[in-house]
């Protein structure tokens, strides 16, 4: 490598460790510090003031453009089913039906359906309290913490591999656009992956580390419903709604041409802000009736969509930044030249560097923006396939999970785990999935 080589590597490493500082030690919201890591970066790479701040404007309009309204979209169909009671009254149910022996996989499967349309948090935040209390009931005094963690764990496992794996999730939804990847084949293939990770990392793996696990009262949810649930069938037709009109799309494209285009609708359709959107309005009418026109029902729709998108879409944004600048920089190019002169695998080497700056950040979904621009040389390089590519980058984004991550303390609270507890179940948990998405993702590289 060549002295400017050097000088990206290093100006990189230390735009993100500062934003790692600025972050853990100085308690800076990531936008702001993500922001002054961009800066740092380019500076610090020799690029000039003014070019750093067009590719910070860049990659946060970039990926906010792109993805924005997918994120209200996603959020306010979130509020929809929580605030009305059907994911819950369809958790509740597959808990109910499967009985203590097959709770722990109901409670995966349970994860896995209702967290197509739920960002993580939203996920965590309504099942966790389901589980715990359905764990109580089927539980003795004295296998009570293990009996809870065995529904938690597996609960954990669904939500987080369908975050980390299948859009229209913000993270592997803007590494489909960064690296021009099929969308349809993505959602096939990272259900392929998803499936057995979730089992491993789930079913499988809380056998072992919710042994001896002491639980803390767990922090208690007060969220108001405000309608009647509806009936299951509904709520499942509104969870899996918008996967559904998105993945019909592929229809169309395998049809013979005169097929094809009596099906142009399946296409348009097909788009992720219109299917978000026919979803709502589906939702707005099935789950709420004759309410939905309530001023306080759409306040608290509205509300809860609100209040957390405005720190999700800013951190969001701050991470395309630092992207670009990275990119601008010539990172993306770099790495491309090292794939291609090396014997390392580019899925592995996608895999490797959204590892890092998930340890790095905290946050899944910056490691995969981040990642995703950077790795466009890689696949260019090199011709792999940009689906898998994403797969892997997924798989990357969360790799464990420790103390600079939101998601570490949301699940030691409602979980009820010690600080050693959590990184014993939780964070063992993010990475076993990511190594065993990984593995699922090299197998399937080579296969599909």
């Amino acid at each position: 490598m060549t002295g400017a080589d050097l000088q990206l590597i290093a100006a990189a490493i230390f735009g993100i460790g500062l934003s790692i500082v600025l972050i853990v030690k100085a308690r800076l919201h990531p936008f702001i510090a993500l922001l002054c890591g961009a800066f740092a970066v380019g500076l610090c790479a020799g690029v000039s003031p003014g070019a750093t701040a067009a590719a910070v404007e860049k990659g946060a309009g970039d990926i906010l453009g792109g993805t924005g309204l997918i994120v209200a979209l996603g959020l306010s169909l979130g509020a929809m089913l929580q605030l009305s009671g059907a994911a819950e009254n369809l958790a509740r149910t597959g808990l109910r039906m499967a009985g203590a022996k097959g709770a722990p996989w109901a409670s995966l499967v349970v994860a896995l359906v209702i967290g197509l349309p739920l960002f993580f948090e939203t996920g965590l935040v309504l099942l966790l309290p389901i589980v715990a209390a359905a764990a109580a009931s089927m539980a003795g005094e004295r296998d009570g913490d293990y009996a809870r963690l065995r529904l938690m764990l597996p609960a954990l496992a669904g939500l987080s591999v369908i975050h980390a794996l299948v859009p229209p999730h913000p993270g592997p939804l803007i590494a489909v656009h960064a690296l021009h990847a099929d969308l349809g084949r993505t959602i096939v293939y990272g259900v392929i992956v998803a499936i057995p990770t979730a089992i491993l990392a789930g079913p499988v793996l809380s056998r072992f580390t919710a042994r001896g696990v002491t639980l803390e009262p767990p922090m208690a949810d007060t969220r108001e419903i405000v309608a009647t649930a509806p009936a299951n069938a509904i709520a499942l037709t509104i969870v899996l709604m918008p996967v559904v009109l998105i993945a019909a799309g592929q229809i169309q494209a395998v049809m013979p041409p005169d097929v094809a285009a009596r099906l142009a609708w399946l296409g348009t359709l097909s788009n992720p802000v219109l299917a978000l959107l026919v979803t709502n309005l589906a939702a707005l009418a099935l789950l709420f009736g004759r309410r939905l026109t309530e001023a306080a029902v759409q306040d608290a729709i509205w509300d809860d969509t609100l209040r957390p998108a405005g720190a999700i879409l800013l951190a969001i944004g701050a991470g395309g930044a630092l992207k670009q600048v990275l990119v601008t920089a010539g990172l993306s190019d770099l790495l491309g030249r090292l794939a291609a002169q090396g014997d390392l695998s580019p899925i592995l080497l996608a895999w490797l560097v959204a590892v890092a700056i998930r340890l790095a950040t905290g946050s899944a979904t910056v490691a995969t923006i981040t990642t995703a621009g950077i790795m466009t040389g890689v696949l260019t390089a090199t011709g792999a396939s940009p689906e898998w590519m994403v797969l892997a980058i997924g798989c990357g984004s969360v790799f464990f999970s420790h103390v600079n991550d939101p998601g570490f303390w949301l699940v030691k609270s409602y979980v009820g785990t010690s600080t050693a507890g959590t990184f014993r179940t939780w964070s063992v948990l993010e990475t076993v999935v990511s190594v065993v998405g990984l593995i699922c993702v090299l197998i399937g590289s080579g296969l599909f």
